[in-house]
């Protein structure tokens, strides 16, 4: 019953967290997150969940207070008695540090999966996690959805001849079963990461001449690496290119490096609020919250949701 069922959230998506809420058809919870005069996090439930299949929607991007946030409502939640506490986060941010590659170095995915299993998470639901073994991470049920869906149906409308969806190395999986979706060929970009944010693209493994290209990423952060990417693939040929990633971290001058690439138009998730980012015509956002709440009321009713990977 869906009057079980609680929707909880911080202050990092406010828009997501509604578009959620009417698809699940619950009204958000009552709860103070606010600041002491100090700045430090202070929340309240002001509701009754004893017993309750609790859902708490937050992503944890910066600043860290995004991630402050949740372990602080995971424990409120827990204190007062849930019966189930999902952690909804629709981007798992601190994810790149996954591996520890170079000496001396945090697995901050890692570390991020203990804090929120520890702070009192009984599941996380997320979506394309920035590597899949970060699932693997958590020592709770995780489902990781996929935003392939939202993009096939962009991608539709666009009706493009000749398409080819081009991918990195560490997005291939991704990419290959969104290409198999809108019956494209794959190309692959070879790049080398000289130091954090920064990529060069080395080679462009498949054939993009006279092809409209599509660039699959799970995120754009500075928008270094996307811009490479075009660039790219304009000097070999592709007549136009798109962009579809996930989700919009658009850190540093991300808007800027992608207004002034060949990119004729990149389509991004609202996993990550945008609000603040002043954002182009250049810019489409694509809405995951029905993917989200149908995965929340699968969840609760302890239906399958593999429905949702298809």
């Amino acid at each position: 019953m869906t009057e079980e069922i609680k929707l909880l959230a911080g202050n990092s998506n406010p828009f997501l967290t509604q578009k959620i809420s009417d698809y699940v058809k619950v009204p958000l919870c009552d709860t103070e997150v606010t600041r002491f005069s100090d700045g430090e996090i202070r929340i309240k439930i002001n509701e009754n969940i004893r017993g309750m299949d609790v859902f708490i929607i937050q992503s944890t991007n910066a600043p860290a207070e995004n991630l402050l946030e949740l372990l602080i409502l995971l424990d409120a939640a827990c204190r007062a008695s849930a019966k189930r506490i999902t952690a909804v986060v629709p981007y798992f941010g601190y994810a790149r540090q996954d591996r520890k590659d170079q000496p001396r170095v945090p697995i901050t995915a890692k570390l991020v999966a203990n804090l929120i299993d520890k702070a009192g998470a009984d599941r996380v639901l997320t979506m394309d996690l920035h590597a899949a073994q970060i699932q693997g991470f958590f020592d709770i049920p995780t489902d990781n959805l996929f935003s392939n869906s939202v993009f096939f149906d962009y991608f539709d409308r666009l009706k493009l001849e000749d398409p080819v969806a081009i991918s990195d190395i560490g997005t291939v999986k991704m990419v290959r079963a969104f290409a198999k979706s809108i019956h494209a060929p794959l190309a692959v970009l070879d790049k080398r990461r000289p130091s954090p944010n920064h990529a060069e693209i080395l080679n462009i493994i498949g054939e993009v001449k006279d092809k409209n290209a599509i660039i699959r990423d799970d995120m754009v952060d500075t928008g270094g690496t996307l811009a490479e990417a075009a660039v790219a693939l304009a000097k070999k040929g592709a007549k136009r290119i798109f962009a579809f990633c996930t989700h919009p971290v658009l850190s540093g001058e991300a808007i800027k490096r992608i207004e002034e690439s060949p990119i004729e138009k990149i389509v991004v998730a609202d996993t990550i609020s945008t609000q603040d980012k002043n954002l182009s015509s250049k810019f489409e956002i694509v809405s995951v919250s029905d993917i989200f709440g149908e995965a929340i009321l699968r969840i609760h009713k302890e239906e399958s949701i593999s429905i949702l990977f298809n």
